[in-house]
């Protein structure tokens, strides 16, 4: 799909709204005590947060290992970003991927609460990328 300028502006700035919302729901859901739902949230904020970056470069897929290797390779690698926003997303996506699809996880309320503010520390960083672009 090829988006005009007005038209990237728009969808980068929808993106990063829906990160930083995420943020609400990610207080609601810790404190409704659903831990495996707020590391879905947390890891889906980060998620559209690395979309609005992929759209301000022109990068597109819908594959996350997809976006999260390009991430990697032109952000983490190339030293834009400092790389323990790497790992942070890494073991989001871990995390993520352990709490939708495995048996019996469970995830202790501290460890949630670090990954939450985490989560917030990584919308920041790729907002500062996409604005120094």
């Amino acid at each position: 799909m090829t988006l005009k300028n007005e038209e990237r502006k728009v969808l980068i700035k929808y993106r990063l709204d829906q990160a930083k919302d995420t943020e609400k729901v990610v207080d609601l859901l810790i404190a409704n005590n659903e831990l495996s739902t707020a590391v879905n949230r947390i890891y889906y904020g980060m998620f559209y947060a690395l979309l609005a970056l992929a759209l301000k470069n022109k990068f597109e897929t819908s594959k996350h290992e997809q976006l999260i290797g390009w991430f990697n390779k032109n952000f983490i690698h190339a030293r834009k970003v400092d790389t323990k926003y790497g790992k942070t997303l890494s073991n989001a996506f871990k995390n993520r991927k352990k709490g939708d699809y495995d048996a019996f996880v469970s995830f202790d309320l501290e460890d949630v609460k670090l990954m939450k503010s985490e989560m917030m520390e990584f919308i920041r960083e790729i907002e500062k990328a996409i604005m120094s672009d």
